[in-house]
């Protein structure tokens, strides 16, 4: 691919996140953007001088100049643009969660490889400096006995949603809820460093009758370890991700999501790394998956996909279990 020609679909912050990081970096720029409104589709494109405008989803995806689409609309649509996007014969980065039924996930997947086309899931941990640093380290601390995550992040909808509202971050016909949204980062970290739990139990925090999680305990067992995961839209805390082993511990300010500063501890030393900050992680997301998508790299794009896959079956089965059960899941 000689150039990526981004078709935006949605209007929310995250949005405006990507196109900050697209403006920074060559080989990519934004050609057209969606959404259901006129008024949100031209605020953006004003802001971010995009020239094509689109409310209509065929018109956009018939648009020949446009060679990969961001999908960052509520994630119960994220399964049907995504797919409607690759049946087009376009290249697709769609946000997490990618999707709430594995089966979705895996139908995605396979017209990708049969198409020849990538697909990504937008999440940055990946693509951190830190995450290297973090991975190498892990070696370093021994057996691993205990893993922690934290991500706690009062909802700027929740009050809304105390008033009576239901937004659709806490909608489950929208397929939202707190471990969709950021216990996600912890159960994508856990799965990148160390692969699918043997067992995931969630135990959240239910609110009205709509039966939706503002907060919860994720529980991901393996084989010599456990990891605990927490995710809150109803409380503050400080985010962190912390592993321990028999010879050491690794702690991650910043939560899962970000990586901010390591400190790796030993019996022996300690290191710090300080190299990031929060609002680079989706100047490195894109910056690198412009430079995979430019050098043609599917191995390596595929090989996150099993990430992403792994991570919509734990959460899909944890969810029910739990009695969390968004209307898309009875289709």
């Amino acid at each position: 691919m000689k150039e990526i020609k981004l078709g935006t679909i949605g209007s929310g912050f995250i949005v405006h996140n990507i196109l900050d990081a697209v403006k920074k970096t060559e080989g990519i720029s934004c050609e057209a953007v969606y959404s259901r409104t006129k008024e949100n589709a031209k605020k953006l494109a004003v802001k971010y001088q995009v020239q094509k405008i689109y409310t209509d989803m065929d018109a956009f995806l018939a648009d020949e100049e446009i060679n990969c689409v961001y999908v960052a609309s509520p994630n119960l649509l994220h399964y049907e643009q995504a797919k409607k996007a690759l049946l087009a014969g376009k290249h697709v980065l769609c946000e997490k969660p990618f999707c709430s039924k594995i089966e979705h996930a895996k139908e995605l997947v396979k017209i990708a490889k049969e198409k020849g086309l990538f697909l990504m899931e937008a999440v940055p941990t990946t693509y951190l400096p830190n995450y290297e640093i973090l991975k190498a380290a892990v070696s370093k601390i021994g057996r691993i006995k205990l893993v922690q995550g934290n991500f706690s992040q009062y909802s700027s909808r929740y009050d809304a949603f105390l008033r009576g509202e239901l937004p659709n971050i806490f909608n489950p016909a929208f397929a939202g809820g707190c471990l969709m949204d950021i216990n996600f980062y912890n159960v994508y970290l856990n799965i990148a460093l160390f692969g699918k739990p043997a067992k995931a139990e969630y135990f959240p925090n239910i609110a009205r009758e709509e039966k939706i999680d503002t907060s919860g305990i994720l529980i991901m067992e393996y084989d010599d370890f456990v990891s605990t995961n927490t995710g809150a839209k109803d409380t503050w805390g400080e985010n962190f991700f912390s592993i321990e082993g028999e010879e050491g511990y690794i702690y991650a300010e910043g939560g899962s999501c970000s990586l901010r500063n390591l400190r790796v501890v030993t019996k022996d030393m300690e290191e710090v790394f300080w190299g990031q900050e929060d609002d680079e992680r989706w100047d490195y997301e894109i910056k690198n998956l412009t430079q995979l998508l430019l050098e043609d790299d599917y191995d390596t794009i595929y090989k996150k996909l099993e990430i992403t896959l792994d991570a919509v079956e734990v959460m899909e089965k944890a969810s029910k279990k739990a009695g969390i059960i968004f209307p898309s899941d009875l289709l």
